[in-house]
């Protein structure tokens, strides 16, 4: 069966959504959470290249209704989930003592909005757009295996225990992120509105899920890892800067702490 990634939502949705970006954003410059706002926008563009340049002008599976530009329709989603996806990746990744509370924020937001949408949006010129996947979920499958065979190998390598790359983490976090704003798009009677079957309903969000924002993870976390080894969330040079595999240990020794979230996860 065809997957068919659509959405259908009042043009209020996307502004409500741009201005939770812009507290979001300021929230975390206010944090001094400059390396990962620099992430988030950096991805929000890689989001973009992806689903316009790839999605669109090569495999054409990209699809607008009549009255609404696709690029910059596409524009505010590659923004929107390729910020959010990835500023609250790097926050579980660098294990941040307020998770929780960031987690919340963005887990309440893709919850509420919809619903908000629903109560004071108008019904008129609604926008409907879709993808369909089978055309690239089987590359998207390679990259998914290549990654996490990559960190496997590293694994099984490593004589210290320590300095062995936590993948159940990876994974729960990759699935988990999807999982989270596909589920808010369901219950919100946005993602795949328009379709008829349960399962057509399901498929995109248990298979984008499982594949989609995953299959980036070992990539991310290489990335992360690189990058925290010598600067500071500030952007400021570390004084002990670590090689690679010290800060992979050093990671790993780092605990979720000052918030709830760390009595129920070991991390």
């Amino acid at each position: 069966m065809e997957v068919v990634a659509q959405r259908v939502f009042d043009p209020l949705y996307m502004w409500l959504d741009i201005g939770f970006l812009l507290i979001f954003a300021g929230m975390l410059l206010y944090k001094k959470k400059y390396a990962t706002v620099i992430v988030g926008i950096i991805f929000g563009f890689v989001y973009q290249l992806v689903d316009y340049g790839i999605f669109h002008l090569l495999t054409h599976s990209r699809s607008i209704s009549d009255g609404h530009s696709l690029f910059w329709v596409l524009m505010w989603m590659s923004m929107s989930y390729g910020f959010t996806n990835f500023v609250w990746i790097w926050l579980w990744i660098s294990k941040d003592k307020n998770l929780f509370e960031w987690t919340l924020l963005i887990l309440g937001w893709w919850v509420c909005c919809p619903l908000i949408t629903k109560t004071f949006g108008t019904g008129e010129n609604m926008i409907t757009i879709q993808r369909t996947t089978g055309s690239y979920h089987g590359y998207m499958a390679i990259i998914l295996f290549v990654g996490y065979l990559l960190l496997i190998l590293w694994n099984i390598s490593r004589k210290k225990k320590e300095a062995r790359i936590n993948i159940p983490w990876l994974l729960i976090i990759g699935i988990l992120v999807q999982f989270g704003w596909e589920a808010g798009l369901f219950l919100g009677g946005i993602r795949s509105a328009e379709l008829g079957s349960t399962a057509e309903k399901l498929a995109p969000m248990i298979i984008n899920s499982l594949l989609e924002t995953n299959l980036g993870m070992p990539y991310i976390f290489a990335i992360f890892i690189a990058f925290s080894a010598k600067f500071k969330e500030n952007l400021k040079k570390r004084t002990n800067r670590l090689t690679f595999v010290e800060r992979i240990i050093e990671n790993n020794s780092e605990k979720v702490k000052g918030t709830e979230i760390s009595e129920y996860l070991d991390v």
